[in-house]
């Protein structure tokens, strides 16, 4: 199942909360420039997933997985610091949470992190991940103002520039567009299309529409089961499982 192209490879993997599976038997893979939407009802394993593959779920003391994830045939546990994962897996939350500093400070952050000190480059990294996130425009006259004076729609355009700021291979966005209102909701789904050239991308999506406009595979969950994962046309014109075609079509979830 690894194969050279994929970006990604889940294998076998079970996820338990105590005594509690969450997750099971999961295979899944991601190509470079895929876009993979997950989706699902509440409560189905989907945002549990893609926090097993940034190692987030190391933070719960009762979690615990089998199985195996592979970035670039590394295994994540094993073979990659957890610090170096973080940084080529971002994460991109269902609320914007914006650090409490300024714009610039809050792109730079990471690289600081890092230990790049170097103003220069600061600036560069901070402008080209803002243009990245299509949010240079609004802000290059605000870089030193307060991340919180921006609107939830900016705000969440300024965190998908953190995240581009650590030059990741994998952003996830947990519901990213779920606070927003439309229009800056249609912001979010543009920039998808752009961010696509450069990273691979796994967004969970309640918004069925959502999952077909910005994904070219889409992946169905339900209680811990990956039912389907398929290219999106095919999940939503032609599904497999009558599970899928049920939850697609309304008929439950």
């Amino acid at each position: 199942m690894n194969n050279e192209n994929n970006k990604l490879d889940v294998r076998s993997l079970d996820l338990f909360y105590g005594d509690f599976q969450a997750l099971k038997n999961i295979n899944f893979s991601l190509k470079k420039q895929d876009v993979a939407a997950l989706i699902g009802p509440s409560g189905c394993g989907k945002s549990t997933f893609i926090r097993v593959l940034n190692r987030m779920n190391d933070l719960i003391p009762s979690c615990r997985t089998t199985g195996e994830v592979l970035l670039d045939g590394e295994d994540i546990k094993s073979s990659i610091d957890i610090t170096e994962l973080r940084s080529r897996v971002g994460m991109v939350f269902q609320k914007p949470n914006p650090f409490n500093m300024t714009v610039f400070d809050n792109v730079a952050y990471g690289k600081r992190m890092q230990g790049l000190r170097d103003k220069r480059q600061l600036a560069d990294i901070v402008e080209i991940s803002l243009k990245k996130a299509a949010i240079w425009d609004e802000v290059k006259d605000r870089l030193k103002r307060p991340a919180q004076a921006l609107s939830g729609g900016q705000q969440q355009r300024l965190c998908i520039a953190r995240t581009i700021a650590m030059e990741p291979e994998i952003i996830l966005m947990d519901e990213p567009t779920s606070a927003l209102d439309p229009i800056a909701t249609g912001r979010i789904e543009e920039l998808i299309g752009e961010l696509k050239k450069e990273f691979s991308i796994i967004i969970v999506t309640h918004a069925m529409h959502q999952a077909a406009r910005v994904s070219n595979r889409t992946a169905f969950f339900l209680l811990g089961d990956l039912i389907e994962y398929n290219d999106t046309k095919e999940v939503f014109t032609n599904p497999k499982d009558k599970r899928t075609e049920d939850y697609i079509s309304g008929r439950f979830g």
